[in-house]
């Protein structure tokens, strides 16, 4: 936005809800956002180095306080797969399951950056907006919960067999017979969709709407007359932001718990027999 250029609210809200000028394709659902993108791989370049950094100078005997934290992380994350993957453990179920806690975690974290200040940063790379939390563009949480749906779908076919995987597409859960094999392909059908769609909704919904209380508040300051109104504002404001960001906390943890325990959940119930 240029300089000097005053914006009503509602332009405030959606000048910082755009997203990075330049992106790929015609602005629908499968259009590349360039900014989401980059700040994804760069918080996974972050976060994969960071374990990497911390394995490389692990020990044996006294852990640092940064080993110390990495083990605590991976031991949370190995006993909640423990708990819910009862069949042969697969090397690569908890190992996702990290990967996803820790890149859910830092792109959600994104949210607690000031966007104006973000704003200032990123006016040369794009005048029209720069997304910065990954988690708040539903293009991001469709990508990761369809990853993990591919992989559910992968395990099942492994574990079963395409064949016995076909068989339970079209047979499960009402019966075998042939006349029955329509209603329970919708059935499944119907479950399949289900999983991607509210793996990531349950996501986007919660950041982008904590994205939106933010904006909300800061704008209540900012919209105060220059007389005691507005020092009341801007109090009043402020401190339902400082308790708003603190709340938050618990929401970004407990989303990309969650996106976690969900991968964990669906990638079990992708070697159940039926």
């Amino acid at each position: 936005m240029a300089a000097g250029t005053e914006l009503t609210s509602t332009e405030y809200i959606a000048h910082h809800l755009a997203f990075f000028g330049k992106q790929v394709g015609d602005g629908g659902f499968w259009t590349l956002h360039l900014d989401s993108i980059s700040v994804a791989v760069l918080l996974g370049v972050v976060g994969l180095g960071f374990l990497a950094w911390v394995a490389s100078g692990a020990t044996s005997g006294v852990p640092t306080r940064r080993q110390a934290l990495v083990e605590l992380l991976f031991d949370f994350v190995d006993n909640q797969t423990k708990g819910i993957f009862k069949h042969e453990r697969h090397s690569v179920v908890a190992p996702t399951a990290l990967t996803v806690f820790v890149l859910v975690l830092l792109m959600n974290a994104m949210d607690f950056l000031p966007v104006d200040l973000m704003a200032l940063a990123t006016h040369n790379i794009s005048e029209h907006g720069f997304r910065i939390v990954p988690t708040s563009d539903v293009n991001t949480t469709f990508a990761l919960a369809i990853t993990v749906w591919v992989l559910m779908i992968f395990f099942s076919v492994k574990a079963k067999g395409f064949g016995g995987w076909t068989h339970e597409l079209f047979c499960a859960p009402f019966g075998s017979h042939f006349l029955l094999w329509p209603a329970n392909f919708l059935f499944n059908m119907i479950e399949y969709l289900s999983k991607p769609l509210s793996h990531s909704l349950r996501l986007f919904g919660n950041m982008y709407a904590g994205e939106i209380i933010f904006l909300l508040l800061w704008m209540w300051a900012a919209n105060s007359s220059w007389t005691t109104d507005f020092y009341f504002g801007w109090i009043v404001s402020s401190l339902l932001a400082l308790g708003w960001a603190i709340f938050h906390i618990l929401i970004v943890a407990l989303q990309a718990y969650v996106f976690m325990m969900l991968t964990i959940v669906y990638l079990a119930m992708a070697h159940e027999h039926h």
